[in-house]
């Protein structure tokens, strides 16, 4: 048994914090790490502007914790009219800005703001650098000396946060100038590679739409039609959204594709049993915040079958698809790659694969706005609203053309390898101010040194 002794001089000066978790051994050797003189408050701005002190005129993109990246700090935006700000729509974001999540701190969710124009959720501590190259404060950000801070400055226990005073009091290891800059080296030449990365996947996208017809297609504004009685018996459904003129509009485009046409059901296998893990196996579980926004797994739990959530419960192969039935995260569609074979998945994902089609041209045709629009369409229900199998094997693809699918393939696994590349470079980066944290800097640089030559 692992125990720790402590005065109550100490319980005082951490305001009071009595529970064993924050005392553990732990918490105690990590938070002796890096000395207290200088902590994060002290390298930022002291305030970020808001929406509420400084109103915005104008849409945006909303950035919310769900949709940043624990893997790669990349982050999905989603477009807000001016005058329908969520509730949480709060900071405004620039360009450098690190975003740390203060919900659930051990998920490490931490977004490198590249874009102008976005309000960030007040779930996030907005750190804005004043005298550290703000690439080296988001490898910093990504330590697990950090992770393990905000984990014990944790006082919640049903919904795990921490504050920003927290997050902003957290003591922070500088380094020199040099290792710095090293360091920030790392995370710049990893965003470069995610810009390439996301070029290539467009590139197949683009692809994908000129050889259907729908390069310049948009989706139809008229928000009325007129139907016959039959085809509202016909579709089962009798809400407007679903008899809008859009999705008519890109499902006729399809069929009118040259190389013909047909139903998900018949070109894909549509797999909905669920499988029980034995509780003393350990397995990886993919739920629906690993996937990222480019087809990719970014992460996983790991976990035996007695610790995993009831919702564990579908197995997947390599080459398999997994596809969120939720509306709300439609884009949340994956390729199952060989380190994931045999790994569970949440029971909000549909597991497709295809005799037919390939992995790759599969996942871009429902990523794409035809497979998207058609995922929404298909969707029932009012508080959470999702898409049944029935409706999912309704969706209609394109039959593309052999020359087409391989200039996809080519373009998805180069995006996904120069994204692997990228996140080895975070991960790198992200090690080495650990190792500097615990070794000192000449290991750390000697180390970073060696996986530079290894890597580049």
């Amino acid at each position: 048994m692992r125990r720790s002794i402590v005065t109550l001089s100490e319980i005082k000066a951490a305001g009071f914090r009595a529970d064993p978790e924050y005392w553990h051994p732990d918490y105690i050797a990590n938070s002796a790490l890096v000395p207290p003189d200088v902590k994060i408050r002290d390298c930022v701005v002291a305030a970020v502007p808001n929406i509420k002190s400084a109103p915005l005129r104008r849409d945006f993109r909303y950035l919310e914790i769900a949709n940043i990246s624990v893997s790669s700090g990349e982050y999905r935006t989603v477009p807000v009219a001016q005058g329908s700000e969520p509730d949480r729509a709060h900071y405004i974001l620039q360009p450098d800005d690190v975003a740390v999540s203060t919900v659930r701190p051990n998920r490490n969710a931490v977004a490198f703001i590249r874009d102008g124009g976005i309000v960030g959720s007040s779930g996030l501590c907005v750190l804005r650098s004043k005298d550290l190259e703000p690439e080296y404060l988001f490898a910093f950000c990504k330590t697990d000396y950090l992770i393990k801070c905000l984990t014990r400055a944790n006082k919640a226990s049903m919904y795990p946060a921490v504050s920003n005073k927290d997050v902003l009091d957290t003591p922070i290891f500088t380094g020199s100038p040099p290792f710095r800059e090293f360091v920030s080296s790392f995370v710049a030449s990893a965003m470069e590679l995610q810009d390439y990365a996301g070029e290539a996947y467009d590139a197949a996208e683009s692809t994908l739409m000129a050889e259907v017809g729908l390069d310049e297609w948009q989706p139809s504004t008229k928000n009325w039609s007129i139907r016959m009685f039959s085809e509202i018996q016909a579709a089962g459904r009798m809400d407007a959204e679903y008899f809008l003129p859009k999705y008519d509009e890109i499902t006729d485009a399809i069929k009118d594709y040259a190389g013909g046409w047909d139903t998900l059901a018949s070109l894909v296998n549509i797999r909905i049993n669920n499988f029980v893990p034995n509780k003393d196996t350990l397995y990886k579980y993919i739920e629906i915040s690993n996937i990222s926004q480019n087809g990719e797994i970014s992460d996983c739990t790991v976990a035996y079958g007695s610790d995993l959530p009831s919702r564990a419960r579908r197995r997947v192969s390599a080459g398999d698809v997994i596809v969120s039935y939720l509306e709300g995260s439609s884009d949340r569609i994956a390729i199952v790659k060989d380190e994931y074979d045999g790994a569970l998945c949440s029971t909000g994902f549909y597991v497709v694969n295809s005799p037919i089609l390939d992995s790759e041209t599969l996942l871009l045709l429902l990523k794409s706005p035809m497979g998207q629009l058609q995922l929404k369409r298909g969707s029932t229900g009012t508080i959470l609203t999702a898409i049944s199998s029935d409706e999912l094997g309704k969706i209609v693809l394109p039959l593309v053309a052999d020359d087409v699918r391989t200039a996809i393939q080519r373009a998805i696994a180069e995006s996904q390898t120069l994204r692997q590349l990228s996140r080895q470079l975070l991960d790198t980066a992200r090690r080495g101010v650990e190792i500097a944290i615990e070794q000192g800097e000449p290991a750390a640089m000697a180390w970073l040194e060696a996986e530079r030559a290894a890597l580049l």
